[in-house]
């Protein structure tokens, strides 16, 4: 990190006089914003800390830098790494960053069979979870726990939710799969070990011949590609429909050209 004096680490009951001043940030950070998160009480985040399922950013001098939190949904199938949130006066030092990859390691020890997914509208959170190893996924994907979507009440977007049937909003979903990252592991030691393997590219789809003659079907990579100002813009086109009340011809037609001019 570029400031030797921020540590993160795992939050303790020792860190719950910060509660206040973590979720009053939450909050004011998505008013900014003009999203909304789940909102918490001061109660709920000291939990987290007494329960060793939070990390915490602080200087050696004790002042609050960041938080994040884990929830566990779906009987611990699925775990949320939640309230990503950096103190202002400390954003842009790697902050985030190391949150996210702490709580990440966290949710890993704690639960390393669920699937870790997270929703968000920012894009540099989207770059971090996939370097982590997240992909982008459909809504049906997540965990259908309606006490997780009932924190999404006190959303401003809640409203677009609702009205798109659960299966589309103004965040992002994205997914960690440790059962389906094992698979890709194991595939990639199988292919190293394979003395020879010829890859015919003129068949579709793509097939994987081994030496003892043996045909494979190679795998569809969805891996997110990174191509960040491609996704920007399409988070754009996305905010532009889904903010826009279903209307006729005129407003299809206005979001095809939004579309074409400046998507692409």
């Amino acid at each position: 990190m570029e400031n030797p004096n921020i540590i993160v680490r795992v939050a303790t009951a020792d860190d719950q006089h910060y509660g206040k001043t973590i979720t009053d940030e939450m909050e004011s950070s998505a008013k900014a914003r003009g999203t909304g998160i789940a909102k918490r009480s001061p109660e709920y985040v000291q939990l987290k800390m007494e329960e060793g399922k939070a990390v915490i950013a602080v200087t050696d001098k004790g002042e609050w830098v960041g938080f994040c939190y884990i929830e566990a949904w779906g009987h611990e199938k699925f775990v949320a790494n939640s309230g990503l949130i950096v103190n202002p006066a400390f954003r842009g030092h790697g902050v985030a960053k190391a949150i996210k990859m702490r709580v990440f390691e966290l949710s890993r020890q704690k639960y390393p069979d669920a699937k870790i997914f997270g929703l968000t509208t920012g894009l540099a959170v989207m770059k971090i979870n996939s370097e982590l190893g997240y992909e982008p996924v459909t809504y049906s994907e997540l965990t259908d726990d309606e006490e997780f979507w009932k924190g999404c009440r006190s959303c401003v977007n809640f409203d677009v939710l609702t009205s798109k049937g659960r299966k589309n909003c103004l965040c992002t979903a994205m997914l960690y799969d440790p059962a389906e990252k094992a698979k890709e592991a194991e595939a990639k030691a199988a292919n190293m070990r394979a003395s020879s393997i010829t890859l015919l590219t003129d068949v579709q789809p793509q097939m994987l011949v081994a030496a003892n003659g043996q045909m494979h079907h190679k795998k569809k990579d969805r891996t997110f590609k990174g191509n960040f100002k491609l996704f920007e813009r399409w988070i754009r086109f996305k905010r532009y429909v889904l903010l826009k009340t279903n209307g006729g011809g005129a407003a299809s037609s206005s979001r095809k050209k939004f579309f074409l001019f400046n998507l692409f």
